[in-house]
């Protein structure tokens, strides 16, 4: 479902990323672990390595791979050997359970699992599906199921070549969390991901001095993308596996980096803890955001803790990777702003059965071109629903397909987009429509509000209540933060309810608020009322 447009960069396998640099950069570090980092030329060699025992093991062209660790250079090796077998990387994030690992394994039916030694044992201790043959191990597995092999180290044989899969075959499957049930695959294939690759590298300007901090897991596409690019321009990757803010400020001091990206939950604890700590970011060039939108309060104070260094506000989605991002040159006028279409992909605001919104409209935003993912794996009823031409723009696109994103946007005069909310979440009370991204931004303008989510709740006279989980200090009460919310928001916005949070509030493997574990925790009366 991907564009078939030339792309200079675009037509090859994925792990030409890391072999184009041997010839000149062999020797130049690629990949940073805490006490240990590896050339581009070793980490090939690791790669081929591998692949040739994934090989021996009976590993194919498409079979599925999962790769699940905690982000590591052997993470980083593992995908890289799939991919020289022309075989699907299925990542799965390292916090997940291993029922969930499972539950993934049955789903793409892989044929194998590269993965360290704890999670062999806690795998041998449960039933696996009849498709996962092989499971090769880092560092000692059990050695009473004959499914289990050792992970030699061994380099490959001389004779060992890698396969040349075609670019619109199928590379890798990122599976996401999903607002309810099972999480579901997304499939992307070699273009897609080095598309993604170029695209970024062209508006953040990366070369080969670049040095990222990778904070976000491998499995989440924006993570991938920080390997991907560094990998295309010749730079260095520098993994920082320890989420904490004080881990965070110390690694990218310590190792030089010139950028980091997050997610707004990483944003507001990194600046929180730059306020009580300022530090200087000598080498620091620029941050990046994706993953949903940073509170007002945080982003006020962005430029204070990160002086001088170039802020990018980005959105995205896992369907199409990235879609539109804002130049930082616009970032102190336009704070909170999504941007334009990044490179490579089109971007277009629809206001269902009436067509394009103009400047001051609202509609929902769709996204068209070589970014678009193959679809959701073994789901074509899904993939249909949410691939598909758009109608409203057949003038412009004909019936070539688009992701439906779901999410409600505002086109400003200068063409600059601005996440409103996701059209299912809308508040809809005393006729008015709230965001609860409006509520939650209003919420944070308090000052006794941290992290926040909102929804709604079906009443008798308003049609549908707003109710607030948030985190709030020490003993506030509901008057407390009523009486606060009095002073930011129109009454009609005013929570009707209150739930308190203790400590930090559930986060999705890739890092984001966890919306849907929140609401189910307030409405089956796991989480504190505050009457």
């Amino acid at each position: 479902m991907t564009d078939s447009t030339h792309i200079p960069g675009a037509d090859y396998p994925i792990w030409e990323l890391l072999w184009a640099n041997l010839r000149q950069r062999s020797n130049k570090i690629c990949l940073i672990d805490p006490g240990h980092d590896i050339s581009f030329g070793a980490l090939a060699t690791a790669a081929d390595g591998l692949a040739d025992q994934l090989r021996r093991l009976g590993i194919a062209p498409g079979d599925r791979v999962i790769v699940h660790f905690r982000k590591c250079i052997d993470e980083v090796v593992a995908m890289f050997a799939a991919w020289r077998l022309g075989a699907v990387v299925v990542n799965v994030n390292h916090q997940m359970t291993i029922d969930q690992l499972l539950f993934v394994a049955r789903d793409c039916r892989a044929r194998a699992a590269v993965v360290p030694a704890v999670v062999a044992h806690a795998l041998a201790r449960h039933e696996l599906p009849d498709t996962l043959e092989r499971i090769v191990v880092r560092h000692g597995g059990p050695a009473e199921d004959v499914r289990f092999s050792d992970w030699t180290g061994e380099r490959a044989d001389p004779g060992f070549s890698p396969e040349n899969p075609d670019p619109g075959a199928l590379a890798a499957i990122i599976y996401t969390s999903g607002s309810t049930g099972n999480p579901k695959g997304v499939m992307l294939s070699h273009r897609n991901i080095r598309i993604g690759a170029l695209s970024v590298i062209d508006y953040l300007g990366l070369d080969e001095t670049d040095r990222l901090l990778s904070v976000l897991p491998y499995s989440f596409d924006a993570g991938l993308n920080q390997l991907t690019t560094m990998l295309r321009v010749g730079g260095t990757v520098v993994h920082q596996p320890v989420t904490l803010a004080t881990e965070i400020v110390r690694t990218a001091i310590a190792n030089a980096v010139t950028g980091i990206a997050g997610v707004p939950t990483m944003w507001s604890m990194v600046v929180r803890y730059l306020l009580d700590a300022p530090t200087a970011f000598p080498t620091l060039r620029r941050i990046t955001n994706t993953g949903g939108k940073i509170t007002p309060e945080i982003l006020e104070v962005i430029p204070q803790v990160f002086p001088g260094i170039d802020v990018y506000l980005m959105y995205g989605l896992t369907e199409a990777f990235r879609s539109t991002y804002l130049p930082p040159t616009r970032f102190l006028a336009k704070k909170g702003a999504i941007g334009q279409a990044v490179p490579h992909a089109q971007v277009h605001v629809v206001r269902h059965g009436i067509g394009p919104a103009g400047p001051g409209e609202q509609g929902e935003l769709v996204h068209a071109g070589s970014l678009v993912s193959l679809g959701y794996w073994e789901r074509p009823a899904e993939t249909a629903a949410r691939i598909r031409p758009c109608p409203e723009l057949a003038a412009i696109l004909a019936d070539r397909p688009v992701v439906w994103s779901g999410d409600l946007v505002r086109i400003d005069a200068d063409g600059d987009l601005w996440f409103v909310g996701r059209i299912d979440d809308m508040i809809k009370t005393m006729g008015f429509r709230l965001s609860p991204t409006e509520v939650e931004d209003h919420a944070a303008r308090t000052g006794l509000v941290t992290e926040s989510v909102a929804f709604a709740v079906e009443h008798p006279d308003m049609g549908q209540a707003v109710h607030l989980a948030c985190v709030v200090p020490g003993e506030t009460d509901a008057a407390t933060l009523r009486s606060a919310c009095r002073r930011v928001m129109p009454g009609y916005m005013i929570p009707d309810r209150f739930y308190a949070w203790a400590g930090l509030m559930p986060r999705t493997p890739s890092g984001k608020l966890d919306r849907p574990e929140i609401i189910r925790s307030c409405r089956g009366g796991h989480a504190i009322a505050l009457v």
